[in-house]
């Protein structure tokens, strides 16, 4: 993909949303890709969608997912992916385990390559911050907020630099 010098490109950040094949489903998907996060460039899930037949409806957006615990085996959908954006190499995993740790289990499956934003999901635990120069980003759930106070999302902003952003839905 070419540099992104002078402009922003705009990645939205599912995870954990545990949706039915269905068309309240299908609604509460868009509605968040066009109502909450847009306008995006590319969105990313990472993980526990479900029903993997629900990317069908953002049909028309740059779409990378990797597969959760709780995703059936499904081709073109992998347990994790590198994605290279302008001149930042994004890794993207689920996750397993305990949420306690989840952040150096997910980054040594990475220990092999040099990223500079690591998206996971699993704990339904918003996460935004840089360790050792690596952004770690979990958007959290938009659907089962578990212990949370709060149902989220996240967009991923890259330009000159990468940025995160937690968005809260409730």
């Amino acid at each position: 993909m070419n540099s992104f010098p002078d402009s922003t490109l705009r990645i939205g950040v599912l995870s954990d949303t545990h949706l039915p094949d269905s068309d309240d489903a299908h609604a509460f998907l868009l509605d968040l890709i066009e109502n909450v996060l847009s306008p995006v460039d590319m969105i990313l899930h990472a993980g526990d969608l479900v029903a993997p037949d629900l990317l069908s409806v953002l049909d028309g957006y740059t779409i990378h997912a990797v597969r959760g615990n709780m995703d059936p085996a499904i081709s073109g959908i992998p347990i994790k992916k590198i994605i290279d954006v302008g001149s930042f190499t994004i890794g993207m995993i689920h996750g397993w385990g305990p949420p306690d740790g989840i952040e150096e289990r997910v980054y040594a499956e990475f220990s092999s390559v040099a990223i500079d934003c690591m998206v996971y999901g699993h704990s339904h635990r918003p996460a935004c911050h840089l360790r050792d120069g690596v952004l770690f980003f979990n958007p959290g759930s938009a659907t089962d907020r578990r212990n949370m106070a709060f149902h989220s999302v996240g967009l991923l902003e890259i330009g000159r630099e990468i940025h995160g952003t937690i968005i809260r839905l409730d």
